[in-house]
């Protein structure tokens, strides 16, 4: 699914975010930016050792918070490392943990003049996020930053899983009525 936002694009695809050939694809870390399961393991292994070396030289990344990288061995030349929060309860910020993970993402594109972006759910795999709030809060976030920022001219959300796409597909058609 495809739409227009702006002078920009939003879109929806059923993938794997490592095959994305985007400026810049979005990890769904954790704070010690050094690997671990998910998006991230599968980022860290197609990427290569480059994308580690880097991660270690920027000592971690708070929740909430963005790191840019080289992509490594990826199509993407570049690599936002962001950190979602685990999902407890919903009174914990996490909501506004994981909008300001897709802005700060966004922010960095922006000021490395990247002009496409692939972003993972964030936080919905092993932080345990529930998928359909989860998605409220991704594509408000693009939405949003998009009709404000003209200068990226792609968001592509890559979901894993026919159960994340059509989460994401019924979210985004809720929120352009």
């Amino acid at each position: 699914m495809k739409v227009n936002i702006n002078q920009s694009v939003l879109e929806l695809i059923e993938g794997d975010i490592t095959e994305q050939d985007t400026d810049v694809i979005v990890n769904a870390a954790n704070t010690s930016l050094l690997g671990g399961g998910g998006v991230d393991g599968a980022i860290h292994m197609a990427g290569g050792l480059k994308i580690l070396e880097e991660c270690k030289k920027l000592g971690g990344c708070p929740t909430g918070e963005a790191r840019i990288t080289t992509g490594g061995n990826l199509k993407a030349k570049y690599v936002i490392h962001t950190v979602g929060p685990i999902y407890h309860n919903g009174k914990s910020r996490e909501a506004e943990l994981l909008a300001n993970a897709y802005k700060n993402s966004l922010n960095i594109a922006s000021k490395h003049k990247l002009n496409s972006v692939a972003f993972p759910s964030i936080s919905t795999g092993a932080y345990r996020y529930p998928i359909d709030e989860a998605s409220k809060i991704a594509l408000k976030t693009a939405v949003d930053y998009l009709k404000a920022h003209s200068e990226i001219k792609l968001v592509r959300f890559v979901l894993f899983g026919s159960k994340a796409y059509q989460a994401y597909e019924k979210t985004l058609r809720e929120l352009l009525k």
